[in-house]
């Protein structure tokens, strides 16, 4: 734990909130209550980052118009940005996992560590307030490069915002695939809630889906 802390760069004042921020519900629920599951951390985290994100890049990125500020927050709170920030301090090895998510090495797969990651800037905020949250989570931004700045993957993008309304579903269907084997052309259509939102023809499924993604992302002034 006390390498952990180290890493993080802030003592807690309440540990409790720490061990909390590192409770899988996997390993609350074998507990018999004897430990809080880490979901209502990072339901708060989750709000406390999305704040702490877009006051820092609206201050750094000064030229950049609403759309592509909306583009940016969303690659750098997106699970695979939250997951590679949670490796950096080693976040995985410290999680509180039950013995199935334990033995499937859940401690390595990216959704757990981003919602644990979120939980700990939530528990560092209960602890210490806004200002040693922002300090830990603008350390991570200040290094967010062309590594994690997936503005130019539209289905990432286009993920991340309809992930924000819980229930909506989003699915690429393959409409259209004609052209001889060494030159295939294929058409997607990506639809929310089944209605098309885009549509995308490319020389592979992946091309077409990524340029359906790059439409619906215009339709919507992104």
């Amino acid at each position: 734990m006390k390498e952990l802390i180290k890493k993080i760069g802030y003592e807690f004042k309440d540990e409790s909130l720490l061990i909390r921020a590192l409770t899988h519900s996997s390993y609350a629920n074998e507990s018999g209550g004897k430990f809080e599951s880490n979901e209502r951390l990072e339901f708060l985290g989750d709000s406390v980052l999305g704040f702490i994100t877009a006051e820092f890049f609206f201050a750094r990125e000064q030229d950049l118009p609403e759309g592509e500020l909306t583009k940016l927050r969303a690659a750098a709170v997106c699970e695979k940005s939250l997951s590679a920030f949670a490796n950096r301090i080693g976040l995985g090895k410290h999680l509180l996992l039950g013995k199935g998510e334990k033995n499937s090495k859940g401690n390595e797969r990216p959704s757990i560590l981003a919602d644990a990651f979120e939980a700990l800037i939530a528990a560092i905020y209960l602890d210490g307030g806004i200002k040693p949250a922002t300090k830990f989570v603008t350390a991570f931004l200040e290094d967010f490069s062309a590594e994690y700045y997936t503005i130019n993957d539209a289905k990432t993008v286009l993920q991340e915002i309809v992930q924000k309304n819980p229930g909506e579903l989003l699915e690429y269907v393959l409409v259209k695939e004609s052209g001889p084997d060494h030159a295939k052309s294929f058409e997607v259509e990506v639809r929310l809630n089944a209605n098309v939102i885009g549509r995308g023809k490319g020389k592979s499924k992946k091309q077409a889906e990524q340029l359906a993604a790059k439409e619906a992302l215009s339709l919507m002034g992104l």
